[in-house]
């Protein structure tokens, strides 16, 4: 049995998704199958249980899974020792990241990190908050990086830097005129926002009940460059990172004032899975976005 055959099956365990465990090892759904069903030859016995509603391990497959985890952590890890010993940076990275972060914040850093490494592949996954913690959790990319990062002690959790949020509102609206503003100010204002699953949005309506602001939410979306395009036709107030509106800043598209709260900001955070064995492309990007981001 090769090595890429045991990453077959434990990604597949891990995603519970064909679909997935072929993406991830760039492979056809079929030819997952055709794997695992040589695996069981192999073994003699059954490794998963074939069911249209849920995926299951035999205890056949269980044991498969456990050993073979142990067995593809230790070749990855021999892997990265022979790079560092050969101080060799090569190989491939596979980033999800939430829009915001990946659209506004990332690119000059890939930039940077592929001029000085440039054997190595950066594969960038622009994604909803819960689908980056599925993704990493999945195997399906290495890193994600997030807006207030949750505890998981299925993760590793790398604090980065932490962005200031401003009130965006239309040129013409009287806030515009304002250099700074306080939450309290806003309340009856239209306003919108994210939807209520996205982190900064949580956090946004928690700020709101401590201080009993109570705003009209008029529109949610899923990103900021559609809350910026609803702001940008008078359609109400909104809070968003301030990196996020450098562009429509300068055009003056958009009018940006400041948000007297000191406690207004967004933090940002790098996640991988716990027990991952890191190449030395990762760790050169990790510290890079440490030292940076």
């Amino acid at each position: 049995m090769q090595i890429e055959s045991l990453k077959v099956f434990c990604d597949l365990t891990e995603t519970q998704s064909f679909t997935k465990a072929a993406q991830i090892n760039e492979v056809t759904q079929s030819a997952v199958s055709q794997t695992i069903s040589a695996m069981e030859k192999q073994f003699k016995g059954l490794l998963v249980e074939r069911s249209r509603k849920n995926f299951r391990l035999t205890p056949e497959g269980q044991v498969v899974y456990d050993y073979g985890k142990e067995m593809l952590q230790a070749y990855d890890a021999l892997h990265s020792k022979l790079q560092g010993l050969k101080d060799v940076i090569s190989g491939t990275i596979r980033l999800s990241t939430v829009y915001s972060v990946g659209l506004h914040e990332l690119p000059p850093y890939i930039k940077r990190f592929l001029k000085d490494f440039p054997s190595v592949n950066v594969h960038v996954e622009y994604r909803r908050a819960n689908q980056v913690y599925e993704d990493v959790l999945g195997n399906v990319v290495d890193l994600g990086l997030v807006a207030y990062p949750t505890r998981d002690a299925r993760l590793e959790n790398v604090p980065l830097r932490k962005d200031a949020l401003v009130l965006i509102c239309h040129p013409q609206h009287p806030f515009a005129k304002l250099k700074t503003i306080s939450l309290k100010a806003l309340g009856g204002q239209k306003f919108v926002g994210y939807e209520k699953d996205i982190p900064t949005q949580k956090a946004l309506d928690k700020a709101f009940r401590e201080r009993g602001v109570a705003v009209q939410a008029v529109m949610e979306f899923d990103n900021v460059e559609t809350i910026k395009r609803a702001v940008e036709i008078d359609s109400g107030v909104a809070i968003v990172p301030e990196t996020t509106i450098q562009q429509e800043a300068k055009e003056r598209t958009l009018a940006v004032v400041a948000l007297e709260e000191a406690a207004c900001v967004r933090p940002l955070g790098l996640i991988y899975k716990k027990h991952k064995v890191l190449s030395p492309a990762m760790k050169q990007f990790i510290e890079l976005l440490k030292k940076r981001l």
